[in-house]
């Protein structure tokens, strides 16, 4: 019987997970990364325990600190907006998993995540859920490795198959969305762990018009409360070195070209244009067509047929080519 390393929380995914890899003929040994909350561990370990899954308990605080919190910090401080879980999953929560499965001999690991890996490639998840786009950045070798058993579901199957299984994760709530900001106060968060910037400027059209609380309250694409000469306006741009805020109007917010920097290629690295679609945020809606290139050492170049709203520098530009995932970087600060 083949081994199987499974990333588990005890949470509906990870248990459904569990069930439809056992009936897949493999031997789950589940990996609770421990990174919140005794009460969460101690969820994990008695839901491993009656469905019969082998755990291994792995404090993640200093690796997370390392490779999640403070660049996320960082990022915020620098005026972009970073998604943790894209810093995560490549750099810490994957190889975890991957060190594991070496340690007792597994050739593939598992997540709960609404994905497709199927010969050594990434695909779109079921569209009311897919989360293709959090794996972007996994290399090739991981993905190589890594089979996903909800890429084929929804969500409410998924709720469905916990009921008729019997598992006692069948009512949990969903997963918090930054595990280690619990509270979802990420401004206090960061608050406790730095030095914030004070109050700037609002700058629209070159001109000030207000102050700003503080750069770390706002993100690329966020309306500011309020009109101006009767228009909405919305954040178009952080400096953090000036402490200043460049407003738009809403129809200024849209880009038809910008670069993706320290861009992870699931395909070779393509020499001139092809064409594919890209995702700017986790959405389900807005995958505009585009032609994509490299850029220098490590930039990907995207030129989109439908300008995209508000590309925010340290969000992912995430690119595909029909279902498949073909890659996904950082987004830069140039943007026209």
């Amino acid at each position: 019987m083949s081994k199987v390393v499974l990333g588990f929380s005890g949470g509906v995914d990870s248990a459904v997970s569990a069930v439809l890899l056992k009936k897949q003929g493999f031997e789950v040994h589940g990996v609770y990364l421990d990174n919140t909350s005794e009460q969460a561990r101690w969820e994990a370990v008695v839901s491993a325990e009656k469905m019969g899954v082998e755990l291994t308990v792995l404090d993640v605080h200093s690796e997370l600190e390392e490779k999640v919190c403070r660049p996320f910090t960082d990022c915020y401080l620098r005026g972009e907006t970073p998604n943790p879980c894209i810093l995560c999953n490549p750099t810490m929560k994957f190889p975890m998993l991957l060190r594991e499965a070496d340690r007792i001999g597994a050739e593939l690991v598992a997540t709960g995540h609404y994905a497709r890996a199927e010969n050594g490639a990434l695909y779109k998840g079921m569209p009311s859920n897919d989360q293709s786009y959090m794996l972007c950045r996994l290399t090739r070798e991981q993905v190589s490795r890594l089979t996903l058993p909800l890429g084929g579901y929804e969500k409410k199957q998924v709720r469905a198959l916990a009921e008729e299984f019997g598992l006692p994760a069948a009512h949990k709530k969903d997963s918090m969305e930054i595990c280690f900001i619990p509270d979802k106060d990420y401004v206090g968060w960061i608050e406790r762990r730095a030095v914030l910037p004070g109050p700037g400027d609002f700058v629209f059209h070159g001109e000030v018009i207000g102050q700003h609380e503080g750069i770390v309250h706002w993100t690329v694409g966020q309306r500011i409360p309020g009109l101006h000469d009767g228009r909405k306006l919305y954040v178009s741009g952080i400096d953090a070195e000036k402490n200043t805020i460049e407003l738009a109007l809403w129809e200024e917010l849209f880009k038809t070209q910008f670069t993706a920097d320290d861009f992870n290629w699931l395909i070779d690295p393509p020499k001139n244009f092809i064409p594919a679609s890209v995702r700017v945020r986790h959405t389900k809606w807005e995958e505009p067509p585009c032609r994509v290139t490299t850029e220098g050492e490590s930039a990907a170049w995207i030129i989109c047929e439908t300008p995209v709203r508000a590309p925010a520098p340290g969000q992912s530009a995430v690119l595909y080519q029909g279902e498949r995932l073909i890659g996904g970087g950082f987004i830069g600060h140039w943007a026209k």
